[in-house]
């Protein structure tokens, strides 16, 4: 029996995934009974994946979501079982689009127990707002949730989390500046001060002639042969004494 036929019978779902069943393995309407399934539920995953619209991701994102489980949907469906396919369909397009929330749609790793609580924050805080005819506070959405204010707090603050903007995109009411644009840059001084706190206690470990030979070349900025002349040893002695000096505070920075 073709497609065709199948068609101008009008044959439910299930019938025509009974008769899928019952073909070979390799037999070419397999494919064609497959197809037109998909094609007849697409606009049932459709509508599951609107329920979760106005949550931070796009529809169209949502609706590729639905539509991959629906087609999986398909292909594990058993007519042995004679379940109605939308008992097995339905539960099982809303559990992917669950998931996709829950694993996929985060910008940051973000408990499990928090992911789940979000959205029924953000649902119940749309409630209370029509019911009330104002923002409710959070211990509002609490006792409306019969959860406690801590978690209620908690999932407000990771909803933010859900989307991070892209440092390239511009603020709502700026001159189109990025937002890369207001981060200032690293103080490099922030290096030298690192790199005192470490010498201090090293210097101090210095024998007194080291340390003040070290003193004058770098900070007073003497040359060797002034040095030298200060400390009354020859130009020679005061660059060996020098290069060992520095070579072992260089071997004690933390790399």
């Amino acid at each position: 029996m073709t497609i065709h036929a199948e068609r101008t019978t009008a044959r439910s779902v299930e019938q025509l995934l009974s008769r899928r069943d019952e073909l070979p393995a390799d037999h070419p309407d397999r494919a064609r009974i497959r197809a037109q399934v998909i094609e007849e539920n697409l606009p049932m995953a459709g509508r599951l994946a609107r329920r979760f619209a106005g949550r931070g991701e796009h529809l169209e994102d949502l609706a590729q979501v639905a539509a991959l489980a629906l087609i999986k949907a398909v292909d594990g469906y058993d007519s042995a079982h004679q379940v109605p396919f939308t008992g097995y369909a339905v539960p099982f397009i809303l559990g992917a689009l669950k998931r996709h929330f829950r694993d996929a749609a985060w910008s940051m790793r973000v408990p499990r127990t928090v992911k789940e609580l979000g959205p029924r924050v953000a649902t119940a805080a749309r409630e209370l707002s029509q019911q009330q005819g104002r923002t409710p506070a959070p211990a509002d959405i609490a006792d409306h949730l019969h959860v406690a204010l801590a978690d209620v707090l908690t999932a407000m603050e990771a909803w933010h989390a859900y989307r991070v903007l892209s440092l390239n995109t511009s603020p709502a009411g700026s001159t189109g500046a990025d937002l890369i644009d207001s981060i200032g840059d690293v103080d490099r001084r922030y290096a030298a001060v690192d790199e005192r706190l470490c010498l201090r206690p090293m210097l101090a470990r210095l024998a007194p002639r080291e340390r003040r030979i070290l003193v004058m070349r770098v900070y007073a900025r003497m040359s060797q042969s002034e040095i030298a002349a200060e400390v009354g040893l020859s130009q020679m002695h005061v660059s060996r004494l020098l290069k060992r000096t520095l070579d072992r505070l260089r071997a004690q920075l933390p790399q």
